[in-house]
């Protein structure tokens, strides 16, 4: 009987844990192609922006500034104090220009006005779709507030194909030699640098402590 119960209390504690650190979104439309595909479901991380900052080229799902109703899903381009450019499809992140891997030549393109010398303000973000001929994003109507952010993209587990399923690649190459902060803009988060797309040791600690958690249990009834 103990043993039934505590085999209870295991699973609902790793349901609630597994709910709070991840959350299940498909993807509508064409924005993110095409890294993203129409129609995909994706697992969102909840939880490691609560340990560290989030980075220029993480993919991210967010409350849509232009209607809280929605949720979007870009890629970080811009963070606090970067200085934005974009002149037709050169997009250039503190005088650097971004040589975008995750950017298809078919899906290139900018139908918005030039963007010259614009600084990302505090807690904000500056986010843009890989389709960039199909994207409503920061090019548009602004930036990103960091209170808005729901999590980042972590993997694609539905449908299993089109050669982009699991994990999303890390792009932190691209964003390489970019200058961390071009702009001094005032209280700016300085706890830590901020690092470029991976998924890190935070996350995989946080994923496997119910697992951990089980196997010490189970290790110390047979003791």
């Amino acid at each position: 009987m103990r043993e039934i119960v505590e085999t209870l209390v295991l699973t609902i504690l790793m349901f609630v844990i597994i709910n709070l650190a991840v959350q299940n979104y498909d993807v509508d439309g064409p924005s993110m192609e095409p890294s993203l595909h129409n129609k995909e479901r994706i697992m969102v991380d909840k939880v490691s922006y609560h340990l560290h900052d989030p980075a220029r080229g993480d993919v991210i799902v967010f409350i849509a500034p232009p209607d809280p109703e929605l949720n979007y899903v870009k890629r970080i381009i811009g963070v606090p104090g970067d200085v934005i450019t974009i002149q037709g499809t050169v997009v250039k992140v503190n005088n650097t220009v971004l040589q975008e891997s995750y950017v298809s030549p078919s899906y290139q393109g900018n139908p918005y006005l030039p963007i010259v010398n614009k600084v990302v303000p505090k807690d904000s973000f500056f986010v843009m779709g890989d389709d960039r001929k199909n994207s409503s994003d920061s090019r548009l109507w602004g930036f990103v507030p960091r209170t808005n952010i729901v999590g980042r993209a972590a993997l694609v587990y539905w449908p299993l194909n089109d050669g982009n399923s699991g994990f999303l690649p890390d792009v932190s190459g691209v964003f390489a030699h970019v200058p961390v902060k071009a702009a001094n803009i005032n209280n700016v988060s300085s706890s830590s640098p901020l690092k470029d797309s991976t998924f890190g040791m935070d996350e995989v600690i946080f994923f496997a402590m119910p697992g951990l958690f089980l196997v010490c249990s189970r290790y110390r009834k047979k003791r």
